[in-house]
């Protein structure tokens, strides 16, 4: 496919929001970097070069969504606003902002395939009845994406990230026993499940266990975002013990060090 021009239209469309807003600027880095991860992951899958551009692909669109949530709503938390991942597959769906992209060169049944994919990122679970080709690049951007929330949470604060949504979460000096319970069953924390700092804090260390391909573990390993996470600086000690017991919990399950 046209990359380049399909770069454009995204930069255009991003035009349209006020890059001087501290998330709108790290939701336009956060999409190149997830954009170029589903390519890495889709290459080690041995796909062809018209999967991988899907993958791509996919990677550009799948948080067209958080431009208008943070226009609309002034947050990145989907609880006290709208489901992101809905949101933008209206908009290039509905609305009909996909047909400005180049898709010249796309596999056949890229447009379902695309759609339900971005509508299915950012669920707990995936939708029974996938197909195994959907699966597979739900299971892509969901990996990409993951991997570069890691970096993302180390280098904006939690008050940057939650905006207006910054009143829906308490100060609490642990996690909950039902984050703690998604820590030991090695699973991903469920959104109403988040009611302190620290427990949005661990969900994003419970993110890792449920990354699918070995070269998105990987990935994040390598980049270091991940163990950064597991720093116990200016947490209180109850937290500190339930970070130390994330960590080991993440290191059996993938067997490496982080």
């Amino acid at each position: 496919m046209k990359r380049t021009q399909a770069l454009s239209v995204f930069r255009a469309y991003a035009d349209g929001y006020d890059a001087s807003d501290i998330k709108i600027a790290a939701k336009i880095a956060h999409t190149y970097r997830v954009a170029a991860n589903a390519e890495r992951i889709g290459k080690s899958l041995g796909m062809s070069a018209a999967a991988v551009d899907l993958a791509w692909f996919l990677g550009l669109l799948h948080d067209i969504g958080r431009f208008e949530q943070v226009r609309r709503y002034g947050t990145f938390v989907d609880g006290v606003s709208v489901d992101h991942a809905a949101l933008g597959a209206d908009i290039l769906f509905l609305d009909g902002l996909i047909d400005r992209f180049p898709t010249d060169g796309l596999p056949d049944g890229w447009r379902p395939l695309l759609e339900t994919a971005i509508r299915a990122h950012n669920r707990l679970t995936l939708p029974d009845g996938l197909d195994d080709r959907t699966r597979t690049y739900c299971q892509i951007i969901r990996d990409a994406d993951k991997i570069d929330i890691f970096r993302v949470v180390n280098e904006l604060t939690f008050d940057e990230r939650v905006g207006t949504g910054r009143d829906r979460f308490v100060d609490a000096d642990a996690a909950s026993p039902e984050v703690m319970a998604c820590v030991y069953g090695h699973r991903c924390v469920p959104r109403d499940a988040r009611r302190s700092v620290f427990d949005g804090h661990l969900s994003h260390v419970c993110m890792a266990f449920e990354l699918v391909y070995p070269e998105s573990r990987r990935m994040a390993a390598e980049q270091g975002y991940l163990a950064r996470l597991f720093d116990a600086a200016g947490w209180p000690d109850a937290a500190v013990e339930q970070l130390r017991a994330a960590k080991r919990e993440l290191e059996n399950a993938w067997g490496l060090t982080i």
